[in-house]
Formats: structure tokens, sequence, C-alpha cells
């Protein structure tokens, strides 16, 4: 085991080490500029159990579900890089991340677990502040 160790430690070199730098800068950039798009679009009434959403109205069929899929796809990808965020010492905004990934996904009882996430006073102050910074509306929550 210590073996083993001592060989990773000794070939490290600074390419290697800024190679993984830079590789965790753009995921972290890359996440929240989507969750900061995200947080921005969606309508202020999304997490109310009043709210109804009718993805891609007059599409046709074929690309309403290439897209629906893709979005999925996507969705589990976010809830993996949240969890993994939401580790100690891994910097980034985990819980965020995991309610992104939340919202895109289509499966069924998923508001109960997007209004738990999204009614932490810390989670929703900050997204209120951010969506006020560009006009828009705080998150209206049931």
């Amino acid at each position: 085991m210590f073996e083993w160790f001592g060989s990773v430690i000794e070939s490290l070199t600074l390419t290697n080490v800024l190679t993984g730098v830079g590789i965790f800068l753009l995921s972290l950039t890359l996440s929240f500029l989507a969750i900061g798009i995200v947080m921005v679009k969606i309508p202020a009434n999304y997490f109310s159990s009043h709210y109804q959403a009718d993805f891609m109205p007059g599409s046709p069929w074929l690309v309403r579900w290439g897209v629906v899929i893709a979005k999925n796809i996507f969705g589990v990808f976010l809830i993996l890089l949240g969890i993994a965020l939401s580790l100690p010492g891994v910097p980034g905004q985990g819980f965020l991340t995991i309610l992104l990934g939340l919202i895109m996904l289509d499966i069924p009882g998923k508001r109960p677990l997007e209004a738990k996430i999204i009614s932490r006073p810390s989670v929703l102050g900050a997204i209120n502040k951010f969506r006020a910074r560009w006009g828009k509306p705080p998150l209206i929550l049931d």
C-alpha cells in the first residue's frame, strides 16, 4: 500500500498537477455558469404546486423525445457532480448542483425533494439574491 502511494507521489509532475487543477477549475466554472443560467431562467413559481410545465410545445414528437432523453442524461450527470461537490474538502456548490440536476430530470416524486433542498434558508437566500441581481422576482414556495 505504501509502495503504491510512494510511486504515485513520485510520478507527479508539474504538468500533471497543472492539468488536474485546470480541469477542476474548468468544471467548477461550467457548474457555476449552468447553475446561474437555470436559476435566472426558471419561472418564479417553478417550485409551487400549481406550476404546470409543457416542454417544447409544438415540436415534433421525435425532437421532443430526443431532447427529453438528453436532458435527463445531463440531469443524472449533474446530480452525480453535485454529490461529489458535497463531499468535505471539495469546493463547489453541491446542493445547488444537485438541485439543478433534479430540475433537469423527469421523474415522479421529484417536487418534494426539490422543495426540501430549495427551502434551506441559505440556498433560497443565495438564489433569490442572484435572481434579484438579474431583475427577476424571488422564487415562490408553497
